[in-house]
């Protein structure tokens, strides 16, 4: 298969994908799907101690990271497959991995060393914690960096102890903000003519998720605390239950306030002293949110949705994952593509959430088997057969 992009606005740039796991493969699939080269390189079959993390191959975690690119062995242990990485770093503009720092200056392919061969080389870097400090070594994983950078302490039902997210937000946002941070290193190679080391880690792209939480302590010295389905600081935003279930109500700032009581039939909090201002209402949530459930308890969420709407005041479901898919709104932006597998029908995979107008994205190639494309790019990086043969038989790939 020869390089089928997924879109023309990055099909200039050849990525060296040698990530596992979730955070970088994320990062290489921003690229990926926006028409990067991409070659994932892999260990060859074997040589990797105990089981693959990322899990099972064609099980749908893996699937769904690791589209839009082609696939090869190299045996990074050896000091052949590092010399065809150094190879093929020549020639590309992209390098992306996500080991421990100090493994990546073990095996000689750290930014320094591949820089050496290429001033124009964009490295990036994601780790849990960082490339340096006291806890440069240590291991990282989502939900460590969900405890360790607040993000449980704020998470669940006041009282309730720590919760986790549903999503594992350190490694997707990591991977998404090292993807932004190659695209900054790009466009800045552009001026200079020199690539640069791009790193970040789980720890810091969750911190910098905090966001408005992380300013009320750096700004005002306020430790946030448990929240639940309440929105810290904007009130009344949260669930409220319904005759038929539950939905979302967000009535802050005076305007949608006002909007919000006259749509449900309760001007008489306009003029009601706690509920008066943000400040009072803040202060009285707990029997504000009391009062609004009793007046939502006798009626369907659908009505009230409708109704809600027409007076311009946010609300909506709470969708479970099949219902989300079955939105017609979430239908009208087709939110995935469906790409021609290598056996059986078509598989479905989440599209990027960004639209281009002239150079769109648009998967093109279901993920790699281990090696699938492994004599192709070699030739394309200058290899010929007999060269490939040999390398296969000193175990390189």
């Amino acid at each position: 298969m020869s390089f089928r992009p997924a879109s023309t606005a990055l099909q200039r740039f050849t990525v060296l994908d040698l990530t596992r796991v979730r955070s970088g493969p994320t990062a290489v699939r921003q690229l990926g799907d926006w028409g990067a080269n991409v070659i994932k390189i892999e260990m060859p079959p074997g040589l990797e101690a105990g089981e693959a993390m990322g899990g099972a191959r064609h099980g749908s975690d893996f699937q769904n990271l690791q589209r839009n690119k082609r696939g090869m062995t190299l045996n990074l242990k050896s000091p052949e497959g590092v010399g065809v990485l150094k190879r093929m770093v020549e020639r590309a503009d992209v390098v992306i991995e996500n080991f421990r720092p100090d493994v990546k200056e073990r095996l000689g392919i750290d930014y320094g060393a591949l820089r050496k061969v290429n001033k124009r080389i964009v490295y990036a870097s994601i780790s849990g914690f960082g490339q340096d400090g006291p806890y440069r070594e240590r291991p990282g994983f989502d939900q460590i960096a969900q405890g360790m950078g607040g993000l449980m302490s704020i998470t669940g039902l006041p009282g309730q102890g720590p919760v986790r997210v549903g999503i594992p937000i350190a490694d997707l946002t990591a991977g998404i903000f090292c993807a932004y941070g190659i695209l900054v290193a790009l466009l800045e190679r552009e001026v200079s003519g020199e690539g640069q080391w791009v790193q970040t880690s789980l720890l810091q792209a969750q911190m910098f998720m905090l966001d408005f939480q992380a300013a009320r302590w750096l700004m005002d010295g306020e430790v946030p605390k448990q929240a639940g389905n309440n929105h810290p600081t904007s009130i009344p935003t949260g669930v409220f239950k319904t005759r038929d279930g539950h939905i979302n109500i967000a009535a802050t700032g005076g305007k949608i306030w006002e909007r919000f009581c006259k749509a449900i039939g309760a001007e008489e909090w306009l003029t009601n002293k706690d509920y008066a201002t943000a400040t009072e209402r803040s202060k009285n949530r707990h029997a504000l949110n009391a009062e609004i459930e009793r007046r939502l308890q006798d009626e369907d969420s659908d009505s009230i949705i409708e109704r809600l709407n027409v007076a311009g005041v946010p609300c909506g479901r709470i969708n479970n994952i099949d219902e989300v898919f079955a939105d017609p709104q979430v239908r009208h932006l087709e939110p995935y593509d469906e790409i021609d597998a290598k056996k059986g029908p078509k598989t479905k995979f989440l599209a990027q959430p960004v639209r281009l107008s002239r150079t769109p994205s648009k998967g093109k190639v279901c993920p790699p088997e281990i090696g699938e494309h492994t004599d192709e790019v070699l030739k394309e990086f200058g290899y010929d057969d007999i060269a490939i043969a040999d390398l296969r038989s000193r175990g390189a790939i």
